[in-house]
């Protein structure tokens, strides 16, 4: 049975401020909530269903307000529970259809993609009013030669240091002890130049104590290492950031060590150590690692003492770095899907609460971002991550959508998958599966990449196609999340792997792509101006084997993406809107060309397009 066009297309619902009165209710806290739909579709009723204690209820929604472009139905909901999930039933002369995160469905779906509102949530608010920028510390600037690591020094087992010149390519040696240089106060001195661009917030990947450049095989959780100038750079950097109003997020591993940590040392040392329950030994001196680097022993969270000094003391790790001088934001947690699991054990969500109930204590506002390259989405509930690397729910769906071949697992050989770009409705599905299980609020704050230290840069992943470029760029900056932005990508670096990708900042401005730095000082200032992509409400508006057009609305702003793939120049056309409730006669403006549009009889008319992406934006 497939429902009516005007009741497929224009019945909307999202977790945003314009359908929800307060996406950050109270526990107890009454809130009004808000269904759209075109004036002529079948609706004989609406009902809101909720599972209050476990047992469903329904409440029948009224007709709220009449409008030349659409009727709005609402109906009061209580908070009586932590989380409450409901989801919406539509009586129509065709049917009855249930109306969730993931659309219309003439069955009765599961409550896994009911709508959702958490009570009581301590919100990073800043977050979704950031522009995040991650640099790889030693490939950024280099502040004080002072401090650079020397050729020859040791390393890690029979591994040395190998200094490298800031202009030669990474991966001349083990790329794990190449060494360039690249300072905290080499960040500090740049800041004005991070400023100019638009960026309000610094992820910066491991800064502490550790024998590798990537500083995942952390050595000593106190210190940040001497070869980045120390704790002191840390708080000069800190200072420097406050000055600017820009925040810092650091980077943690408390899944695994490294095999150079006095900890792991000890216990290798002797089994009978207070630090030998601390990790995983199958049969001293056999120890777990991460995927089986040995380099990096698993960490073993039934040890309370490491509990306690990870996060469950007064000065844990966790905490600590959250207070002056250092005052960080936030803290990305490395591999956050494995940490606390190992075989029976299944730790993870009692280590993850822990955590956070100490970095709230510290900081209500701190943002706490997991990593994890697969679905995150029971870990986004609100009790546990402010949001995830969104590398399922967003970036691998636009990877596979912009590249000409689908991305694959090693272990999946090439005559099994076809080489085929995925379709337009997978990516919009895609997008949909993962954003439909969490609550709005969550999905605001998702971190949105296009690439980071662990993948290829955009820019090699699209063969230097610029239009592709900005269109994946434009994309990040206007889907539901928090945009970063990888070091050196807005000025055109490439890299084709992990290894390359990780190269260092040139600071010569002849080599700049000064008309794509442009571009994304555009659209990074439109982010941080625009309410509408901050926080506003997001509906999919049209699809085809090539196009996808999205609208982001608030009650007092409209933005139209339009993206658009394909090689050939796209016939203008008229583009449906009034499914989205956008009145005829509402003026927009395309904001990367300058062009003018009227809707008129449901359609914003579309000049042709070349490859890439169109913006336009209306007021209400």
């Amino acid at each position: 049975m497939t429902p009516p066009p005007d009741l497929l297309h224009s019945v909307h619902h999202d977790g945003s401020a314009r359908y929800v009165s307060n996406p950050y209710p109270r526990l107890s806290e009454v809130v009004t909530l808000r269904v759209r739909a075109a004036p002529a579709a079948p609706i004989r009723a609406i009902l809101m269903r909720t599972v209050p204690d476990g047992e469903q209820h329904f409440t029948r929604l009224t007709l709220a307000a009449q409008e030349t472009a659409c009727h709005w139905y609402s109906v009061q909901l209580e908070v009586t529970m932590p989380l409450v999930n409901y989801r919406f039933v539509l009586v129509t002369p065709q049917g009855m259809w249930s109306y969730n995160g993931t659309g219309l469905h003439a069955f009765q779906p599961t409550d896994y993609d009911d709508f959702r509102l958490i009570a009581d949530y301590s919100a990073p608010h800043w977050a979704t009013q950031s522009v995040f920028y991650q640099i790889f510390p030693d490939r950024f600037a280099d502040g004080d030669p002072g401090t650079n690591p020397r050729t020859g020094a040791p390393a890690y087992a029979d591994h040395v240091v190998e200094a490298r010149e800031w202009h030669e390519p990474p991966g001349h040696i083990h790329p794990s002890y190449e060494f360039y240089g690249g300072d905290l106060p080499g960040i500090t001195q740049r800041l004005p130049y991070l400023q100019a661009l638009g960026i309000n917030a610094l992820y910066l990947n491991p800064i502490f104590t550790a024998p590798s450049v990537h500083k995942y095989d952390v050595a000593d959780f106190e210190q940040v290492d001497p070869h980045f100038g120390g704790n002191q750079a840390l708080a000069e950097l800190r200072q420097a950031l406050s000055a600017r109003d820009m925040r810092l997020m650091l980077d943690i591993v408390p899944n695994h060590c490294g095999a150079n940590h006095p900890w792991f040392q000890a216990a290798l040392a002797n089994p009978h150590s207070d630090q030998s329950d601390h990790f995983i030994f199958t049969a001293h001196p056999e120890y777990v690692s991460w995927l089986g680097v040995h380099t990096l022993p698993k960490l073993n969270y039934n040890s309370q003492a490491l509990r306690e000094y990870m996060y469950a003391g007064p000065n844990s790790i966790f905490r600590r770095w959250l207070r002056p001088p250092y005052s960080i934001d936030g803290w990305r947690v490395d591999v956050a899907n494995m940490l606390g699991n190992y075989r029976a054990d299944r730790l993870n969500a009692e280590v993850t609460h822990g955590i956070r109930t100490a970095v709230k204590a510290e900081n209500p506002a701190a943002y706490l971002l997991s990593e994890n390259f697969f679905d995150a989405s029971g870990q986004l509930q609100g009790n546990q991550y402010d949001a995830n690397m969104n590398y399922r729910g967003f970036t691998v769906p636009l990877w596979e959508w912009l590249n000409q071949q689908r991305l694959r697992h090693p272990s999946i050989t090439e005559e099994l998958i076809p080489s085929t770009r995925l379709s337009t409705e997978g990516l919009t599905q895609a997008w949909q599966a993962f954003r439909a299980p969490i609550p709005w609020v969550i999905a605001l704050q998702q971190f949105a990449l296009i690439d980071s230290h662990d993948t290829a840069r955009i820019r090699s992943m699209v063969g230097g196609n610029d239009r592709l470029h900005r269109l994946a760029a434009v994309l990040q900056f206007t889907y539901p999340g928090i945009p970063c932005v990888l070091y050196g990508d807005e000025i055109g670096l490439e890299g084709r792997d992990a290894t390359s990708t990780r190269c260092t900042m040139p600071w010569d401005e002849a080599a700049w792509n000064h008309d794509l730095l442009a571009f994304y000082q555009q659209i990074i200032a439109l982010r941080r101006t625009s309410a509408a992509l901050a926080i506003g409400g997001f509906q999919l508006l049209y699809t085809d084997d090539d196009t996808l057009a999205f609208q982001r609305d608030t009650n007092e702003e409209v933005i139209v993406v339009v993206g658009y793939r394909g090689q050939a120049e796209r016939p203008a056309g008229r583009l449906p809107v009034a499914h989205a409730a956008i009145a005829d006669g509402t003026y927009f403006t395309e904001l990367l060309s300058g062009a003018a549009a009227v809707v008129e009889a449901g359609t914003l008319p579309l000049p042709a397009m070349q490859q890439g992406p169109a913006l336009w934006r209306a007021q209400r």
